[in-house]
């Protein structure tokens, strides 16, 4: 697994309306993308939840490192980078997923929000065991539709990503985002 995300911060007055008319009419587009464990459109809105931006900033998580691959040297990301500018892209190395109790094969839910956490590993921890602890705090939320947990070996530093069915749980650590779509094509399991 490998996760993935680029972050568009766009002026504060910008019409959000057309990101979401943009995730509206092109979103289905990466429904069956080879590779994509699942691709979830996420958005920030100034002044909403505490955001102090408006921001695009869609999260994949991989099942092939081709799939990524494709998708960056494919059409989608050229009209993207073509519209707003090639952005910085990061990727983890993914080390864990969990579907929640809330999933789609629980009670057929789809996320409506997000959360994403960064945090630092201390000189000698476990990675196995940071990955370890970051799924078992998140597991068994109520709410919780998955959540996955990536390595960045070269910050050292633990990715926490969280779909919630609803309202995610209040985190002052986390940030949040409002999800627009969700591309589910070969959505991990387990």
């Amino acid at each position: 697994m490998q996760a993935m995300q680029y972050e568009i911060t766009l002026p504060a007055d910008y019409d959000m309306r057309i990101i979401r008319h943009r995730v509206a009419t092109r979103g289905h587009l990466l429904d069956d993308f080879p590779g994509l464990g699942f691709k979830a459109y996420l958005i920030r809105e100034h002044g909403t939840a505490g955001s102090p931006v408006n921001q695009y900033a869609p999260f994949y998580l991989w099942r092939t490192a081709e799939g990524m691959a494709d998708f960056l040297q494919g059409p989608g990301f050229a009209g993207l980078s073509a519209d707003f500018g090639r952005p910085q892209v990061r990727h983890w190395l993914g080390t864990g997923h969990h579907p929640g109790p809330d999933g789609d094969s629980a009670r057929g839910l789809t996320p409506r929000t997000a959360t994403r956490r960064t945090e630092a590993l201390p000189e000698g921890a476990d990675p196995a065991a940071a990955t370890a602890r970051a799924l078992a705090e998140l597991a068994g939320r109520p709410g919780l539709h998955s959540a996955a947990v990536a390595l960045d070996p070269d910050r050292w530093e633990l990715l926490r990503f969280a779909l919630w069915h609803d309202t995610a749980p209040d985190d002052h650590r986390d940030t949040r985002y409002e999800v627009l779509h969700l591309s589910r094509p070969g959505h991990p399991a387990g």
